[in-house]
């Protein structure tokens, strides 16, 4: 299990395994099984800093979560890592100030996305070490 999701709460936890479970009897272990748990934790939870939390509503978080399968592979479009890019400003906000990124009431939502990702990165990259 990826140390980010060991760090999450119980529900995380849960929903990874399940998925990844039901994945494996689909698809095999291996990379595929990874993306379909990471598609089903995405849909309820986000990436802030090194750890998952529950969304306030479940939902696809980008773009690329709410093409169908075919449809990704045909027009792949970039991820938001884990970042709920659907989310409001305000939230995206409040992320931002969690993570203590500078600068964030001038930014746009595109910037402050990046700047949650960039962050979300570092902070994983912090306690892997």
């Amino acid at each position: 299990m990826p140390s980010t999701i060991t760090r999450s709460d119980g529900l995380a936890v849960r929903t990874w395994k399940k998925a990844h479970d039901s994945a494996v009897g689909t698809y095999g272990e291996g990379q595929r099984a990874h993306r379909a748990a990471y598609a089903a934790l995405k849909h309820t939870h986000e990436k802030v800093g090194d750890h998952w939390r529950p969304k306030s509503s479940p939902g696809p978080s980008d773009a690329r979560a709410k093409q169908s399968a075919p449809a990704s592979v045909r027009r792949p479009r970039p991820t938001a890592e884990g970042v709920n890019a659907t989310a409001p400003l305000t939230r995206l906000r409040e992320m931002a100030r969690e993570l203590e990124i500078p600068g964030r009431t001038r930014m746009t939502r595109d910037e402050l996305i990046s700047a949650i990702k960039k962050a979300n990165r570092r902070a994983t990259a912090a306690a892997r070490r």
